[in-house]
This record gives structure tokens, C-alpha cells and sequence, in this order.
């Protein structure tokens, strides 16, 4: 099956856009989260990765603990 080729104007774009470092629009993530939520939803949110953060350290801890 042959390959399609894309009019020059769209490869144009495309070599623009990857030039950006691939991220079309930006990240929006947690910004765009938050913005949405109430303070009581992003504090729960905060302690909630603050926890797994926590527990992340300890586990590395555990693992290299000479035995």
C-alpha cells in the first residue's frame, strides 16, 4: 500500500508544532485541575499526595536498608 503524502502547508505545521517540544497548547494539567475545585477538595488533594509522597520515601528507606 502506498504511503499518502500530506500537502506541504500541513507538513509546515506539523514541523512547527514539533519544534515546540511536542506539546501542542501547552500543559494544562493540574493548574487547569485546580482551577476548577474548591480550597477544602485541593487541601484533600495536597494531603493526599503529601501522604503518598511520604510513604514513597520510606519504601526507598526499606529497600536500601543494608540487611
Amino acid at each position: 500500500m502506498a504511503k499518502k503524502k500530506l500537502p506541504p502547508e500541513v507538513l509546515e505545521y506539523f514541523r512547527k508544532q514539533g519544534a515546540k517540544g511536542g506539546k501542542i497548547g501547552g500543559s494544562a494539567g493540574g493548574k487547569k485541575a485546580a482551577a476548577s475545585m474548591t480550597a477544602e477538595e485541593r487541601a484533600a488533594r495536597a494531603k493526599k499526595a503529601s501522604a503518598a509522597a511520604v510513604a514513597a520515601r520510606k519504601a526507598m528507606r526499606r529497600a536500601n536498608r543494608p540487611t
